[in-house]
């Protein structure tokens, strides 16, 4: 079979030629450990080979849609030079791998998504979220620069305003202002989502693969001409994993408090 072997994602298909993948780790809000990361990093390579798949729906199990990397995988990041090194690589496949993917991606934003989850979700082609869920990234607070993805797309979405305003304070935007701006393509009620994420991947599965793909192919050439903005963001992310930033950002995430960031000057 197709897929198998995954142990953090979830595979069916909701309609024909159409491929759901659903972040599978429910009991911890489908936070991503380091199976998780590297399985959504490289999905789209496979998907991308697959030629019984036209489009996908990626969503995820449960309350949330992947509330991001998890607290033992950021701790061994801040700690481990080889983590941080793989965790670099992989952030920047994850996001080239979801550009270069031929096959039209549609999120079905069903809760909160952070890190790597926020990154596949606004990457995908087509972002739906639930009227009910906000969105933030949360780097700075964290202590480190807002990397994985937002200098590649955030002021593509929505404008340079609005990107450095959300990227610099962390300030949540519900799923009506995400769309309103444009960070999102659409926001619909919640009981609406999944069926309207799959009736958009079906109609697009059942269209002409070659103007579909070849479509997607031109317009992410905006995001390949980012693509040294974007280098520099993950790698200036993982720098500020070796600080004292770092460790304070996680420990007031783990005590659910406001972090006490005390780096002084930057030179």
């Amino acid at each position: 079979m197709a897929y198998e072997g995954y142990q953090r994602l979830a595979f069916d298909y909701p309609a024909p030629r159409v491929l759901r993948i659903t972040f599978n780790r429910p009991e911890r809000y489908n936070a991503l450990d380091a199976v998780g990361h590297r399985e959504i990093t490289y999905v789209w390579r496979e998907v991308d080979d697959d030629p019984e798949v036209n489009a996908v729906v990626l969503t995820g199990a449960g309350k949330a849609f992947s509330a991001g990397g998890d607290f033992d995988m950021i701790d061994e990041t801040i700690e481990d030079f080889d983590v941080r090194a793989r965790t670099w690589k992989e952030a920047r496949d994850l996001v080239y791998n979801i550009i270069n993917c031929g096959k039209p991606i549609v999120s079905a934003i069903n809760g909160p998504a952070v890190g790597a989850g926020l990154v596949a979700g606004l990457m995908a082609d087509i972002s739906i979220v639930a009227r009910s869920v906000s969105l933030t990234d949360g780097h700075t607070r964290l202590g480190v620069a807002a990397g994985d993805h937002a200098a590649i797309i955030w002021p593509l979405l929505c404008g340079m305003a609005k990107a450095k305003y959300y990227l610099l304070t962390c300030e949540r935007l519900s799923g009506e202002e995400a769309e309103r701006i444009g960070l999102v393509s659409l926001c619909v009620d919640d009981d609406d989502l999944q069926t309207r994420a799959v009736e958009t991947a079906a109609g697009l599965a059942g269209g002409a693969q070659s103007a579909i793909r070849w479509t997607k192919y031109s317009l992410n050439n905006w995001l390949r001409m980012a693509g040294p903005t974007f280098d520099t963001s993950t790698a200036l992310e993982m720098l500020g994993f070796t600080s004292p930033d770092a460790k304070e950002g996680v420990r007031a995430l783990r005590e659910k408090r406001d972090p006490d960031f005390d780096s002084g000057s930057v030179i």
